[in-house]
């Protein structure tokens, strides 16, 4: 009992800073459009958040144009001349902040216009990506990706493909059917996921989790009042003193009110938040369960929010449709879509490259490493080591030592991997530092939303404790649910032993 009402005591003061951080980058986190336009200097961050050599998907892709070659990624598009020695930005729509600009994919149709695929929304250029307008979408308005096939354009949505004409206008929406040997489960990683945010019970979960985070803010600085009350009401005197013991009085109140009665779902949130992250979320990354009745996981589209990738073949129209979970192979149709039993590794993280190469050969890259995949004789290489890929009987770590954010073949035929966190590397050459990054690109702002999320992740703590970072949540989260069960027990030995 003398254990925990001292860990309760003390832990909870150290604690309480790092339950601040979570709580308010996770209200952050939970209305991304909110905070869309709010930027964070890159300079008042760790070092290993400034940009480097195009690190942090800083840059995707890229493709030619009549000016010299459009590169896009997670700073928008910029222009650059013929030498790659000159670059300047253009900006893609009109809401402000760099989250706004963030591109997914760039295309140029067979009529020569330029599509983009934007986190915010669908643009087109017809002056070789000097000025974009936007493409109004009716519904969902995420596009990931962009195929075109016989002058139609496949737009593909996080869970829908929408077929546009050349005019953009609508021809139809696509809802691919099941794949072959759908059982109807969704991946124990996302169920919780959702359950940590809320979205699982839509908005209204949401902002109950919102006012979860309210209730630990309202713990933390309660609490630290309460510690250091006992020095503040000796320094006070006469009428201000008996105010501030009343204060304190009702304090200690609605500390102990709130934390009882809430205490159940805090705990349960912390729960669900520390197999978000390695090293508990190795074990549940390729677990799949029913989904929750009733709830926004228990969706009708067998695809929803798991679409990621889109190829289609000009000649033959075959399809690979890459998602979340892995690679499959279709017909324009939709109908009848199956899985092949060879998969090159993919990072539930997201598939971040696909190329084709060559008749029926693919490149596909993620944080699990860069891969060449045929799928008809079920051949994997690894493309960096030049290696052939050999499956490990266990599903091991999301990430790779090659975390692949993006990869470019110039008409010349070198090419460039981009990796998230040693930046751009040319392949095949000894030369492993590719262009320099102009100062407006290295000076370019963060969004509020992902330092909420390298927050929230405990990633802004690794320019401290280096590799030990990833253990951070769960050990955080272990101690914090040491922390709330410390204070409901001593709570209820106090009020029988009253």
């Amino acid at each position: 009992m003398g254990f925990l009402r001292k860990y309760h005591r003390w832990g909870g003061l150290i604690l309480s800073i790092f339950i601040l951080l979570f709580a308010l980058s996770g209200i952050i986190m939970n209305h991304r459009s909110w905070f869309s336009s709010s930027e964070i200097n890159r300079s008042l961050l760790p070092g290993n958040y400034s940009y480097k050599n195009w690190n942090l998907a800083a840059v995707k892709s890229g493709i030619p144009n009549s000016n010299g070659y459009l590169f896009y990624g997670n700073i928008g598009i910029w222009q650059s001349n013929s030498g790659l020695n000159s670059m300047q930005q253009v900006s893609v729509g009109t809401k402000p902040g760099i989250d706004s600009q963030k591109t997914f994919k760039l295309i140029r149709g067979s009529d020569g216009n330029l599509l983009a695929a934007g986190l915010y929304g669908l643009y087109f250029s017809d002056d070789e990506g000097l000025s974009w307008q936007e493409v109004k979408i009716e519904g969902e308005s995420h596009p990931v990706d962009i195929a075109e096939y016989q002058h139609q354009y496949y737009i593909l949505m996080r869970s829908e493909i929408i077929v546009l004409n050349q005019d953009f206008s609508l021809v139809k929406t696509l809802v691919p059917a099941p794949p072959m040997g759908y059982d109807n489960t969704i991946s124990l990683f996302r169920t919780l996921w959702e359950i940590h945010s809320g979205e699982f019970l839509g908005i209204s979960g949401k902002l109950f989790v919102d006012l979860l985070g309210l209730i630990f803010i309202f713990l933390s600085i309660s609490g630290i009042i309460y510690f250091f009350a006992p020095n503040l009401i000796k320094r006070l005197k006469n009428q201000s003193k008996k105010r501030f013991v009343k204060f304190n009085r009702k304090n200690l109140k609605w500390h102990n009110y709130i934390g009882l009665f809430a205490g159940i779902f805090l705990i349960f949130t912390v729960l669900t938040g520390m197999f978000l992250r390695p090293p508990l979320l190795i074990p549940i990354s390729n677990v799949n369960v029913q989904k929750i009745p009733y709830t926004h996981l228990d969706h009708p589209n067998p695809w929803y929010d798991k679409l990621r990738t889109l190829f289609i073949d000009a000649k033959t129209g075959a399809v690979v449709l890459g998602t979340n979970e892995g690679l499959y192979l279709s017909d324009l149709s939709f109908a009848k879509i199956q899985m092949p039993a060879s998969q090159p590794p993919v990072s539930v993280m997201g598939i971040n490259v696909f190329e084709r190469l060559d008749e029926n050969i693919y490149l596909v890259g993620s944080f699990n490493g860069l891969f060449v995949w045929n799928p008809s004789t079920g051949m994997i290489m690894d493309y960096i080591n030049r290696q052939t890929y050999i499956p490990e009987p266990v599903r091991g770590s999301p990430i790779s030592a090659h975390m692949i954010a993006g990869y470019m073949r110039f008409p010349s035929g070198y090419e460039v991997v981009f990796d998230y966190n040693r930046g751009a590397e040319i392949l095949g050459m000894n030369q492993q530092t590719w262009i320099p990054m102009p100062e407006a690109v290295t000076n370019s702002g963060m969004s509020l939303w992902n330092l909420a999320l390298e927050v929230h992740t405990g990633r802004i703590y690794e320019s401290i404790l280096g590799d030990f970072y990833i253990l951070f949540i769960p050990l955080a989260g272990l101690n914090i649910l040491l922390l709330l069960i410390s204070g409901i027990i001593v709570w209820f030995k106090h009020y029988y032993k009253k």
